[in-house]
């Protein structure tokens, strides 16, 4: 009996502290350039316990790696969101959104526009 408790003991504590070390995530960032794509992979991985964040320019998408003991989807987001981008349901403040480059500002139509048709500066 002792060792049925022991055995249920160990598997027990082993699946607790099997924590994902390496979670994959995908999230949908606004921006609309290479330099939204630097932004916000940067603000990404400054999230402690990111390991790899790559943003697709034409699909918004970003795909990260990161250990679950070390950071959260939520930290991710409030980093990317610091830096002036919009991340699904948190929107960055209007102060960190103007703080981007105006040919990266994703909110403004014409934006949009030129950098679907090649005309960004």
């Amino acid at each position: 009996m002792k060792n049925i408790f022991l055995f249920i003991f160990v598997l027990t504590t082993t699946f607790c502290v099997a924590q994902k070390r390496n979670a994959k995530a995908t999230l949908q960032v606004d921006g609309v350039c290479q330099m939204c794509k630097e932004r916000i992979e940067k603000a990404s991985i400054k999230a402690k316990g990111v390991k790899i964040a790559d943003w697709n320019v034409e699909t918004h998408e970003l795909k990260l790696i990161y250990n679950q003991k070390k950071t959260s989807l939520e930290d991710i987001k409030k980093s990317i969101a610091a830096v002036g981008h919009d991340v699904e349901e948190m929107k960055a403040t209007d102060e960190a959104y103007n703080s981007v480059h105006p040919c990266c500002r994703y909110r403004d139509e014409v934006v949009q526009d030129d950098h679907k048709t090649g005309k960004t500066e």
